[in-house]
């Protein structure tokens, strides 16, 4: 399958999942809801095949950008774990008494790349274009409510290429939205989480370029119990699978840091 079509699927269940998002249903006894940021989607439903092998416990996955998760959590909404996309918002959630203390903990670390979809684009590396500003626009995940869109501004900011983008910059809601607007064509470069090139080796690839982590705050991604999943047996069987390592060597093999 083609690179651009494994995003274009990403992006479909994404959007499938976000309608389901606005009317979600309590969870049964041996199942759990688990809100997912939308760069750990794919990751997440590796995890819960094999996690549902089991045959114990199954979940329902639902992504979305960290910050639309967060306010649903506020408003109700019967998660019962939070997959978050940083730590900031877990503790945000548990300084207003919506998790269950001693649950948190750092399942991934993420990291970002630039990238475009040009593919035969000839004006040189895609790093060069960024510096020189040979672009029409560049996307983002919005970082108001994406952690890796603050990630994003972080680093261009470091590279003093954040008041030179303004005129041309997009946002999305989440990652999801920004791959869709590169795979459209209405943005033609975008920062992106590395995982989502996983197994594939872009090293050579002008229209790729791995953003040095020392720009950015590592982006520790956090997983919690909420107060809604405190007795739900599959929310903390699913909490106990993602801390295995099992589940560490599928989310390394995702192109994601973990922490032993």
């Amino acid at each position: 399958m083609a690179w651009t079509d494994q995003i274009r699927s990403i992006v479909s269940a994404g959007a499938l999942a976000l309608g389901w998002l606005f009317h979600p249903a309590p969870a049964a006894a041996d199942q759990a809801l688990i809100a997912v940021a939308s760069n750990f989607n794919t990751t997440a439903r590796a995890l819960q095949t094999r996690f549902e092998q089991s045959g114990e416990h199954t979940v329902l996955i639902t992504p979305g950008s960290t910050g639309r998760l967060y306010a649903q959590i506020l408003h109700g909404a019967p998660f019962d774990v939070l997959l978050s996309a940083d730590q900031e918002t877990v503790n945000r959630l548990a300084a207003q008494g919506r998790t269950v203390s001693g649950t948190q903990f750092t399942y991934a670390v993420g990291h970002i790349a630039l990238w475009s979809t040009n593919g035969s684009d000839t004006s040189g590396p895609i790093a060069d274009r960024l510096r020189e500003g040979r672009y029409r626009t560049l996307a983002i995940a919005n970082p108001a409510l994406a952690p890796y869109g603050a990630a994003a501004r972080e680093a261009l900011q470091a590279l003093e290429l954040w008041s030179p983008a303004q005129d041309r910059l997009v946002t999305g809601e989440s990652i999801a939205a920004v791959q869709a607007m590169l795979i459209t064509g209405n943005a033609d470069l975008g920062v992106v989480p590395v995982s989502q090139f996983a197994g594939t080796d872009m090293s050579a690839d002008p229209d790729y370029w791995a953003i040095p982590p020392h720009l950015y705050t590592p982006i520790r991604q956090d997983a919690v119990l909420t107060r809604h999943g405190q007795d739900n047996p599959a929310a903390r069987a699913w909490l106990d699978f993602l801390a295995s390592a099992e589940a560490r060597e599928i989310i390394s093999a995702h192109g994601y840091g973990v922490e032993e």
